[in-house]
């Protein structure tokens, strides 16, 4: 019956409510617009009271909203304001709640200016700052354009992180240290390549000097060429060649006289950076589209964390890499490659955060069966399964209900799977418990602490890297649960501390359910039905009234009812990686479109692949001042 009541006033507010406005008349709305006589009342009297000021919760201010909801440029702050209201989670439990028909009539005002955001108003496919090669891509692409298996950046300092990865142009910085490392990291690449036999500038044998000039200025052009990503003017030329003819007037030997050109190239801007050409300032859209040995650069850093290979040159020369579906075939190409090995650990290790296992170590008192071994099979099954679904092409949703996995026979013990010996990596069928990546070890380990499991841990997880809905954080002030003084009971009833405090209930009953829906893995990932003297509860209540009592039915629920908020979750991540960049709202529409080309493709991988190196925000580029 409430059901019913609820849906009939959220229809008849919909009936009565003012028409759509356009994004300019949103910016410039008269008095009679939904937001200011609908949802700017209801916010005042429910929301910024806590949401405003000095110190808004959780950093969620409302403050701005004065005339406009800005749709156009904070649509996901709206989406999340909506989604709270839609799911009870605010206004909290301890404050007046307001009626049915005012959060309804709050809501349909919101869904209004959701409605109201207009794609083809202005678009903008943003622009990436320009970026130096990341650690990992300045090994790759020494290794691709020298020949040689060797990894000077290893001794460079650690790369910042932004937007969860390492290769995001805004926190690429070139500190002097840096610097200094590629000084020396030229030198050392250019002596280990002659002493290798693999030198790109050999000693040149000609009829006369001026054959073995013609000759040497060929080999340089086009060594620079590969190193540049691109073709080199003739200035470009001539000033490493004068390097060149300096150093032989200063009479340094021959076999230096050919390794200074290379230090030349190898410490340029042009090879240490990726640059991309601003539109013309008299430009009327301030966009332009890339050019082909920008797009293949765009796309080989994307896929394989380095430098085009011979057949994305050849293209790009031939005007021909700009056509969509050779885009699109070169990608397929490309994930076939091993290469593609670099997406798994440099996008797949950062959006999992299967980085960090290398630095967690379990109580070895209460886990004494943990070693190095099982870390290495831990993080390798995950990348396995990730890496089936590139080379198989699956689906994207098979990351969180595949009923397979990959493991040896030291995770096989772990997981309780008989008939695996060896070392090797077999394709197995999983034990009924476990379903995806949400129960593969390498998750639950990460998620844990050093002495025992962690269902807060474990449902923020779940909410940054599945569902895209990062919670804000605590309150100050909160201590830890260690330091909530001696309590008695199992681990859910004294985590039921975290849920005395309203304002922390509101993020934790969301945190703590689907945490306490993997409680049956314990803190290296192996399953249980006991903690200690305390029968496991694996049960749980999300927003929304949604109930699971296992971890397969917390699975099936993520996979079936939060399907949207995955994919958006992914889309957004791997579109970040691919840029080298954040998103703001004028992204949105790519996003839409990116999913519905995804959606269209049965959700395989290689779907979501080509709807990215086709989009707007990947084949163009937005001049600095924008529109």
């Amino acid at each position: 019956m409430r059901r019913r009541r609820l849906f009939s006033l959220m229809l008849i507010t919909a009936l009565v409510a003012p028409p759509l406005l356009c994004a300019d008349e949103a910016e410039h709305a008269p008095a009679s617009t939904p937001y200011l006589t609908q949802l700017r009342p209801f916010l005042v009297q429910h929301c910024v009271d806590c949401h405003g000021g000095d110190e808004p919760v959780g950093g969620f201010t409302f403050d701005r909203y004065e005339d406009s909801a800005h749709i156009q440029t904070d649509f996901e702050f709206w989406e999340k304001v909506y989604r709270v209201l839609h799911e009870g989670s605010m206004p909290p439990a301890d404050v007046p709640q307001p009626s049915e028909a005012t959060m309804l009539s709050a809501l349909a005002a919101i869904q209004q200016e959701l409605a109201a955001y207009d794609c083809g108003v202005d678009p903008h496919p943003g622009r990436v700052t320009l970026r130096r090669l990341n650690r990992t891509e300045y090994n790759n692409t020494i290794r691709d354009l020298i020949g040689i298996e060797f990894r000077p950046a290893d001794d460079f300092p650690s790369d910042d992180v932004g937007e969860g990865f390492d290769n995001i142009g805004d926190v690429l910085s070139l500190p002097p240290i840096l610097f200094e490392k590629y000084l020396a990291a030229a030198e050392t690449v250019v002596e280990k390549a002659h002493a290798e036999g693999r030198p790109p500038l050999a000693q040149v044998k000609a009829d006369t000097p001026e054959e073995g000039i013609a000759i040497y200025s060929r080999n340089l052009r086009e060594f620079m060429a590969r190193a540049f990503r691109r073709p080199v003017t003739d200035e470009e030329l001539q000033r490493v060649l004068a390097i060149a003819e300096l150093a032989f007037e200063e009479g340094v030997a021959e076999d230096d006289h050919l390794k200074i050109p290379m230090h030349a190239v190898l410490v340029s801007p042009h090879f240490l950076f990726r640059v991309e050409r601003d539109p013309d300032p008299d430009d009327e859209d301030g966009v332009r589209a890339l050019d082909d040995y920008e797009l293949a650069s765009r796309l080989s850093y994307f896929l394989w964390s380095s430098m085009p290979d011979q057949e994305l040159f050849d293209l790009a020369a031939a005007g021909k890499l700009k056509d969509p579906e050779t885009l699109k075939a070169q990608a397929a190409r490309m994930l076939a490659d091993p290469r593609s090995r670099a997406l798994i650990d440099n996008f797949a290790g950062q959006w999992l955060q299967l980085r960090d296992l290398a630095h967690l170590q379990p109580d070895a008192d209460l886990f004494p069966g943990f070693d190095d071994d099982l870390r290495a099979a831990m993080r390798r099954e995950t990348e396995l399964l990730f890496e089936c679904v590139i080379h198989e092409d699956r689906s994207v949703l098979d990351l969180l209900s595949a009923d397979f996995t990959y493991v040896n026979s030291r995770l096989a013990n772990h997981y309780g799977v008989t008939g695996v010996t060896g070392d090797e990596f077999q394709r197995v069928d999983l034990p009924s418990q476990r379903r995806g990546l949400l129960t593969h070890a390498s998750i639950l380990l990460l998620t844990s602490n050093p002495t025992r499991t962690s269902p807060v841990k474990r449902g923020k997880w779940i909410l940054e890297n599945i569902l895209g809905e990062p919670p804000p954080p605590p309150p100050p002030g909160v201590p830890e649960l260690e330091e909530s003084g001696q309590l008695l009971g199992s681990l859910r009833e004294r985590m039921e501390e975290h849920r005395r405090n309203e304002s922390c209930a509101v993020c934790h009953r969301r945190m703590d359910a689907l945490g306490f829906g993997l409680e049956n893995f314990d803190a290296i990932g192996a399953w249980r039905e006991q903690d200690g003297r305390f029968s496991i509860d694996p049960s749980g209540t999300l927003p929304g009234g949604v109930n699971f009592r296992s971890p397969n039915e917390l699975v099936q629920i993520l996979v079936e009812q939060k399907q949207a908020e995955f994919v958006r979750c992914l889309t957004r991540k791997l579109l970040v990686y691919a840029l080298g960049r954040g998103l703001s709202s004028q992204d949105r529409c790519s996003l839409d479109t990116i999913e519905e080309q995804l959606a269209a493709g049965g959700f395989r991988f290689h779907a979501l692949i080509d709807a990215i190196v086709t989009s707007d925000p990947f084949v163009l580029r937005e001049s600095q001042k924008g529109r």
